[in-house]
């Protein structure tokens, strides 16, 4: 379970996959809304923050963007894949900077 919550690194493929669970989630959320599939919908939502999670690790910010998604109007916009975009810049950030544990270590 704590492997969930590990940040996986992040790679071409990885950033590639998250976006297009992310745009094909937002996509048939804005073309089957007006159908009323909000069941579906929910099972959408679940299933991308669950694939999301797997490839890029679990962030705080797919929480927000899966409870906004539950709103009637607001699930017409693309959380996300605005929420994948925020994250992905947040994980190459991490990735760059180095751990501060290992600066501290002068062995």
């Amino acid at each position: 379970m704590l492997k969930l919550f590990r940040a996986p690194k992040i790679t071409r493929g990885r950033i590639w996959s998250a976006f297009a669970i992310a745009i094909l989630t937002d996509g048939l959320q804005l073309m089957l809304g007006p159908l009323g599939w909000t069941f579906f919908d929910e099972i959408m939502d679940v299933i991308a923050m669950a694939l999301i999670s797997l490839l890029l690790g679990f962030h705080w910010l797919l929480l927000p963007t899966f409870l906004i998604e539950v709103i009637p109007v607001a699930d017409f916009l693309p959380t996300w894949t605005g929420c994948v975009g925020l994250l992905v810049s947040l994980r190459k950030r991490a990735q760059k900077t180095p751990a501060i544990n290992s600066l501290s270590r002068t062995e």
